[in-house]
């Protein structure tokens, strides 16, 4: 075995990954060769590779993510980068799940479900703030165009169903389950104080309700086009399965526990954010994607693995 040199980076087996990807791009080789006498520049990077600025500054942050490349800012506060050591080393996983990230995210987008029902007042719109299909007409849910949706809304009962995959291999133990979503309440034009009662259900079983104050319209969503008025944001709110129960924005909401969703790595998890008939506030659902409201998320399901 070659000896290990002084300047070499260590990485344990779960940032195997991480790291193949961050390598196998051909630009951050170069950057990595351009690197290997002295710091540069993003500017010097450029000129010296022949590639667009901000396409440098993207590569060399990729390379920062993994601590490949380091980075100081330098006179007119220009990016001076350098590399962080002249060999790596990788730790190879010896035990199944040991070469996964302790955390495992999976992004939809809102546009992307798999059923829903909805009712007038109901729309989609697309980042720009332009409608999907015709306002308050349901047929526009099921237009091919709804992939593309940053804004869904219904008012009283109704629901969305999205289907992710788990990312965990056979034999893995996911410890806990995150679900996050920006949302709130639907009255027409938009109600500070117009409450609504959103479930999330996770394979069927109910999860927790939070409860949103309102239809969120008082000022402009941080994300929301100009062009776009009405409902402008909502609350990012999350829900946390747990060995022992289930949360929702860190409160206890349910009994419902890991063990009990009954996860299998070759089935889908189904995940269903409803508004039902029967709820003590029936006011719809605003639901935003991540070119509306105040927050630059799609849905977030999150596995969380505390031990291997």
């Amino acid at each position: 075995m070659n000896e290990i040199k002084q300047d070499t980076i260590r990485y344990p087996s779960s940032r195997i990954v991480d790291v193949a990807k961050a390598l196998s791009g051909d630009v951050r080789v170069r950057i990595l060769e351009a690197l290997g006498e002295k710091p540069m520049s993003v500017s010097q990077l450029a000129e010296a590779l022949g590639v667009a600025q901000p396409t440098i500054s993207i590569n060399v942050q990729i390379l920062e993510s993994v601590e490949l490349v380091s980075s100081t800012t330098g006179a007119n506060r220009e990016k001076i980068c350098s590399v962080t050591g002249r060999s790596i080393l990788l730790e190879l996983p010896v035990k199944l799940g040991e070469g996964l990230h302790r955390t495992e995210e999976l992004h939809m987008p809102i546009g992307m479900y798999a059923h829903c029902m909805t009712q007038p007042t109901c729309g989609i719109v697309t980042r720009d703030g332009s409608y999907v299909g015709s306002v308050d007409d349901p047929r526009a849910f099921y237009l091919p165009e709804r992939v593309d949706s940053s804004l869904l809304w219904f008012s009283g009962a109704g629901y969305f169903e999205y289907y992710f995959a788990n990312p965990m291999p056979p034999g893995v133990t996911i410890d806990e389950l995150w679900f996050s979503a920006e949302l709130c309440s639907e009255a027409p034009h938009f109600q500070m104080d117009w409450p609504s009662d959103i479930s999330l259900f996770i394979n069927d079983q109910l999860v927790g309700v939070f409860t949103s104050p309102g239809d969120l319209g008082d000022r402009k969503g941080k994300l929301t086009p100009d062009k776009w008025s009405g409902t402008e944001y909502g609350e990012l709110t999350e829900w946390r399965i747990t060995a022992s129960g289930s949360l929702v924005n860190g409160s206890a909401s349910s009994e419902v526990t890991i063990a009990s969703l009954d996860l299998q790595y070759n089935k889908p998890i189904r995940v269903r954010l409803e508004v039902a008939e029967d709820a003590a506030n029936c006011r719809g659902l605003n639901l935003f994607g991540a070119n509306f409201g105040d927050h630059r998320q799609d849905l977030l399901l999150s596995f969380i693995r505390y031990s291997d």
